[in-house]
Formats: structure tokens, C-alpha cells, sequence
């Protein structure tokens, strides 16, 4: 098996792939565009995606879940910590610059302010990591993972440096080829993306049907389409089954107004769900 995730070795997207799939052939792109590509042309890949964090949300790959419609295999939610990396001998003192993914700056704001560093946005964690090992400056430094720490020989100069603890990163497992787990006593997570019918109170009026049959939206996120600010598809997850009549009624209600509407998968729940 092979896993593509966007990154250099040690990103937060690697770590998850190696959580999940230890002895799979884990590959680096460079962007999240050529993970869909690749996956879209090659039925036998699958790709791992970031697509929201608790603390700051939605990580921003909606437009290319709906330009290919992968279909959605697995969620996973991995831990995230962020630790400051130095080169070896520095100390955080002596740090001036801190280089990072947006994500990962935007949350670890208190310890960057407190101790006055200046942000530098860069495409992603561990690429940030290799960047301050290659430059071999005390006064640079990178807010990644420990794996990076070990790939790129830097010093970690303060761990855990995240603004809140219990930070996780929810990551999508995707393919081209459709697969469905069959109904069992378990949790699932359906997952879709809809075009409304031009038509006053059309999204009020098409989730009548989830409010009728009792089932439960974990998330609606609208996203304008190419070129157009009039029009919107709709990213939604919902508990259930798509083989649970509820569900079933409740989806053929809402097909009532829709121009388009494209099932993205069926999946179980990952396991932090179901803690209370």
C-alpha cells in the first residue's frame, strides 16, 4: 500500500500516515493538489489530509475535495503537539526568527509573543524544520514535531509550546475507487457535498428533512463556486449510516433541492467521537 501526504518527512500529516498505516509505503508531495492528482489517476493510492483543527479550524482544502470528489475512507483525529527546534547549541534566548506553517504559528500565538518572535509563514512545519538545519543560524528556529527534530538534527529548546493542550488535527483518508462498510451496530459518519436549487429559504427548506427523521449534522460548511459569489456547494457530515432509513429519507428529502449532490463516503467514527 501507498500513502501520499502533503509535506516534507516529519509534517504532521507524515505522523498521522505512520500512526495508521505503519508498513505502508508513505510518500511526500509538495502540495495538497498533487496528493488529489495523483490519487485521482492511480486507483491504487491513497492520500492523507489535514481538514480541520479544534483550535482554528478548517485547514482549507474544501475547494479540492469538491474539484475531485475523492471518496472518503476513514477520519482520523491525531494529536497534535508543537515543540520550537533550534540548531544544536542554540538556546531560546538567542532565537530571533521562528518559521512555521500558518497553522501551527496561529497555535502556539502566547508562547510567540511572550518571548518576541518574529513569524515567518512558510509552506509546512517540517519543510520549516529542514529550513532552520540548513541555514545552521542560532537565531533561527521551528515550530514542528519531534520526528522533524530527529530527521533534522535540531534541538528541542521547549516542548509542547501550543496554546491549548488536547489540540488534534482531523485527517481524511481518500481514494478514487468507492468503497462502503456495511451497516453494522457501529457509529458512522456520512459524508457530502450539495448545490442548492436557486430558490428563496432553499437551504432552511432542504434541511427540513434531518430535523423530521432525528438525525444529527456535525458540520455544514459552504464554499462559493469557481467564479461566483450567487452560488454555493455545501460540505456536510452527518451521524448515520447511508443505509439507515432515517438517513436514507432525510437524504431524499434534501435531493428535492439540490442541482447537484455527490455522496463523498461512508466511514466509522473514530473513536474520539464517541468519548464524553
Amino acid at each position: 500500500m501507498k500513502i501520499l501526504y502533503q509535506g516534507s518527512p516529519g509534517a504532521y500529516s507524515h505522523l498521522a500516515a505512520k500512526e495508521l498505516y505503519p508498513n505502508a509505503e508513505i510518500v511526500a508531495c509538495k502540495t495538497f493538489d498533487e496528493c488529489f492528482r495523483k490519487a485521482e489517476e492511480d486507483k491504487t493510492l491513497k492520500i492523507i489530509i489535514p481538514e480541520s483543527n479544534r483550535i482554528t479550524g478548517n485547514i482549507g482544502v474544501e475547494y479540492l475535495i469538491f474539484k475531485y470528489r475523492l471518496n472518503i475512507y476513514a477520519e482520523h483525529f491525531h494529536s497534535v503537539e508543537h515543540h520550537l527546534l533550534g540548531f544544536p547549541g542554540s538556546k531560546i534566548k538567542d532565537i530571533e526568527n521562528v518559521y512555521s506553517h500558518a497553522q501551527a504559528l496561529s497555535q502556539s500565538t502566547e508562547f510567540i509573543r511572550k518571548n518576541n518572535f518574529v513569524e515567518n509563514v512558510r509552506a509546512d512545519t517540517a519543510g520549516s524544520a529542514k529550513y532552520v538545519s540548513e541555514k545552521k543560524n542560532k537565531n533561527k528556529a521551528a515550530i514542528a514535531s519531534k520526528l522533524s527534530a530527529k530527521i533534522y538534527n535540531l534541538d528541542i529548546l521547549k516542548s509542547n509550546i501550543e496554546d491549548e493542550k488536547g489540540n488534534v488535527t482531523r485527517f481524511l483518508i481518500m481514494g478514487k475507487p468507492v468503497l462502503q462498510p456495511e451497516l453494522k451496530k457501529k457509529k458512522y459518519i456520512t459524508s457530502l457535498l450539495f448545490k442548492l436549487k436557486s430558490k428563496p429559504a432553499a437551504l432552511y427548506q432542504s434541511l427540513g428533512g434531518f430535523a423530521i427523521n432525528g438525525v444529527n449534522l456535525t458540520k455544514l460548511q459552504s464554499y462559493p463556486e469557481k467564479n461566483s459569489f450567487d452560488s454555493y456547494f455545501f460540505l456536510c457530515d452527518l451521524d448515520g449510516h447511508i443505509e439507515d432509513p432515517k438517513v436514507q429519507k432525510s437524504l431524499e428529502e434534501l435531493g428535492l433541492h439540490c442541482e447537484d449532490f455527490h455522496v463523498l463516503g461512508v466511514f466509522e467514527a473514530d473513536s474520539l467521537r464517541l468519548k464524553k
